[in-house]
């Protein structure tokens, strides 16, 4: 789970709000250089080093490993910009507003609240954290983070794009992923634990002081949320050039594997939900309900999502929510696929 930096904790015995400044101390300063060096340190390793990198599984690695994370990047600093707004500037009492008392009723409403964020499952996870913070229901905020990333216009854009002649195919998505999601956040109310799921704690402070509340909350999760996003990155670069490609053609044709085959290569590609949808069009070989099943799980679990959640939710929620979700979207994939020509 993300803790609260020291910047957002209250100073014993004051009732002043924590103060941003202690931010700005050598730790502050140091970022900045440290970024430069990382910086010049990748532009020299691709002058020095990329001409003697020739090899093609090599090459393959590097290129999925910089696809994923650029791709991911700007969703993810969506996300916290987003989660830092939400910190800094919206009132804790807003959310008893906009959300039914009863869990039960907020979890669907939330997942439907998926449809107004357009990114993708890295801006979705530091979202969620902010509106835990903020007061929202741990299985409403976990609806929507499962939702978001599937059920938004631009991802729902993309899908009919993708698929053309299969309108149904966007109906499907759309249906299924708002299913999973709700079911998940039901299922997390009935059974869920508050020591799986510590919910995040944070510090708007007073009006006066929320811009800097804003820019300590955002940077912090940034940096935090990245290191996992990197580490996604790099297992999904990996097993992209482990895995071989004709082992896929081989089991298309076999209707109960290849739904599992393309669901659990969705978890492993870590494929941004923006354009999962032409990788998908892509598997000609596969049926359409294979198809959906790569659609609707690889924004709930894909190996960035996993590390994500990891870092901010903590490893016992994330053993426990990300195969719940699993089994979900899988189950719920093949149900919806009855529906497809």
């Amino acid at each position: 789970m993300s803790q609260p930096s020291t910047a957002d904790r209250p100073v014993p015995g004051s009732d002043r709000p924590p103060e941003s400044g202690s931010r700005r101390g050598p730790a502050g300063f140091r970022l900045p250089w440290a970024f430069i060096v990382l910086v010049a340190l990748l532009v020299a390793g691709r002058f020095l080093l990329a001409p003697h990198l020739t090899h093609p599984a090599l090459r393959t690695w590097a290129t999925v490993f910089v696809a994923v994370c650029v791709q991911a990047l700007p969703f993810l600093v969506l996300g916290v910009a987003l989660s830092a707004a939400i910190t800094a500037f919206v009132p804790a009492s807003f959310w008893t507003l906009a959300l039914p008392r009863r869990t039960s009723a907020a979890v669907p409403v939330a997942g439907l609240a998926g449809t107004v964020l357009p990114g993708c499952e890295c801006a979705s996870v530091p979202v969620a954290s902010g509106l835990m913070a903020r007061g929202v229901a741990p299985p409403a905020a976990l609806a929507f983070l499962l939702a978001s990333p599937a059920i938004n216009p631009v991802v729902l854009v993309a899908t009919a794009v993708a698929f053309p002649d299969d309108p149904s195919m966007v109906v499907a998505r759309f249906a299924a992923s708002l299913a999973v999601a709700v079911l998940a956040g039901w299922i997390w109310t009935r059974f869920g634990r508050a020591a799986w799921l510590p919910v995040p704690r944070r510090t708007a402070g007073t009006h006066a002081g929320r811009g800097s509340v804003f820019v300590d909350a955002m940077r912090h999760d940034l940096l935090h949320a990245g290191g996992f996003l990197v580490v996604g990155a790099l297992a999904a670069a990996t097993l992209n050039v482990v895995i071989p490609r004709d082992w896929l053609t081989a089991v298309a044709g076999v209707p109960v594997v290849s739904v599992l085959v393309l669901a659990f290569l969705a978890v492993l590609l870590s494929i941004c939900s923006e354009a999962d949808a032409f990788v998908a069009a892509s598997f000609t070989a596969f049926s359409p309900t294979a198809k959906l099943a790569f659609l609707v799980v690889g924004p709930m679990v894909d190996l960035k999502l996993i590390a994500l959640q990891a870092g901010t939710f903590g490893r016992a929620f994330t053993a426990r929510f990300a195969p719940l979700t699993l089994v979900l979207a899988i189950g719920v994939s093949f149900v919806a696929g009855w529906a497809l020509p």
